[in-house]
């Protein structure tokens, strides 16, 4: 037996602000919507997958909703400097954090306070640029 990797990471969410979803994690994060299961939709809450399949983000309404502001997804990012701006010019928060060796990172955090870190293989803008065309050799399926 062994784990191959992560299908999906599903985030909790307050009922009734897929919109509010929609801007952070498809406008600003640059996902696509893709529809949720007929069974499903009527809980509420949207999914979303990067175009290229390797990350998928469940987004579920939760009763009593509180923000995850510790336990969050790490996700691995070509074009981190990037990114941290597009989060930053949109209104959501940014925060610092130690980095780690081989990586730098950072947390934003979605309209409903849940943080997500962004993490990407050290040297990899200087190496290509802004847009990071070097894909990371480690990446997860999340």
């Amino acid at each position: 037996m062994r784990l191959t990797g992560l299908h999906h990471v599903q985030v909790a969410m307050p009922s009734g602000r897929e919109d509010d979803a929609r801007r952070f994690y498809a406008a600003t994060l640059g996902l696509t919507e893709v529809p949720k299961p007929e069974q499903l939709r009527a809980r509420g809450g949207c999914w979303f997958r990067s175009e290229d399949g390797s990350v998928e983000i469940h987004l579920g309404v939760e009763e009593g909703f509180r923000p995850a502001r510790k336990a969050h997804p790490a996700i691995v990012v070509d074009g981190l400097a990037e990114l941290r701006a597009r989060i930053a010019e949109s209104g959501y928060e940014i925060q610092d954090d130690a980095q780690l060796e081989g990586y730098e990172r950072c947390y934003g955090f979605d309209p409903f306070g849940n943080r997500l870190e962004f993490i990407e293989r050290a040297g990899v803008e200087a190496q290509h640029g802004p847009t990071g065309r070097m894909r990371a050799s480690r990446r997860q399926r999340i």
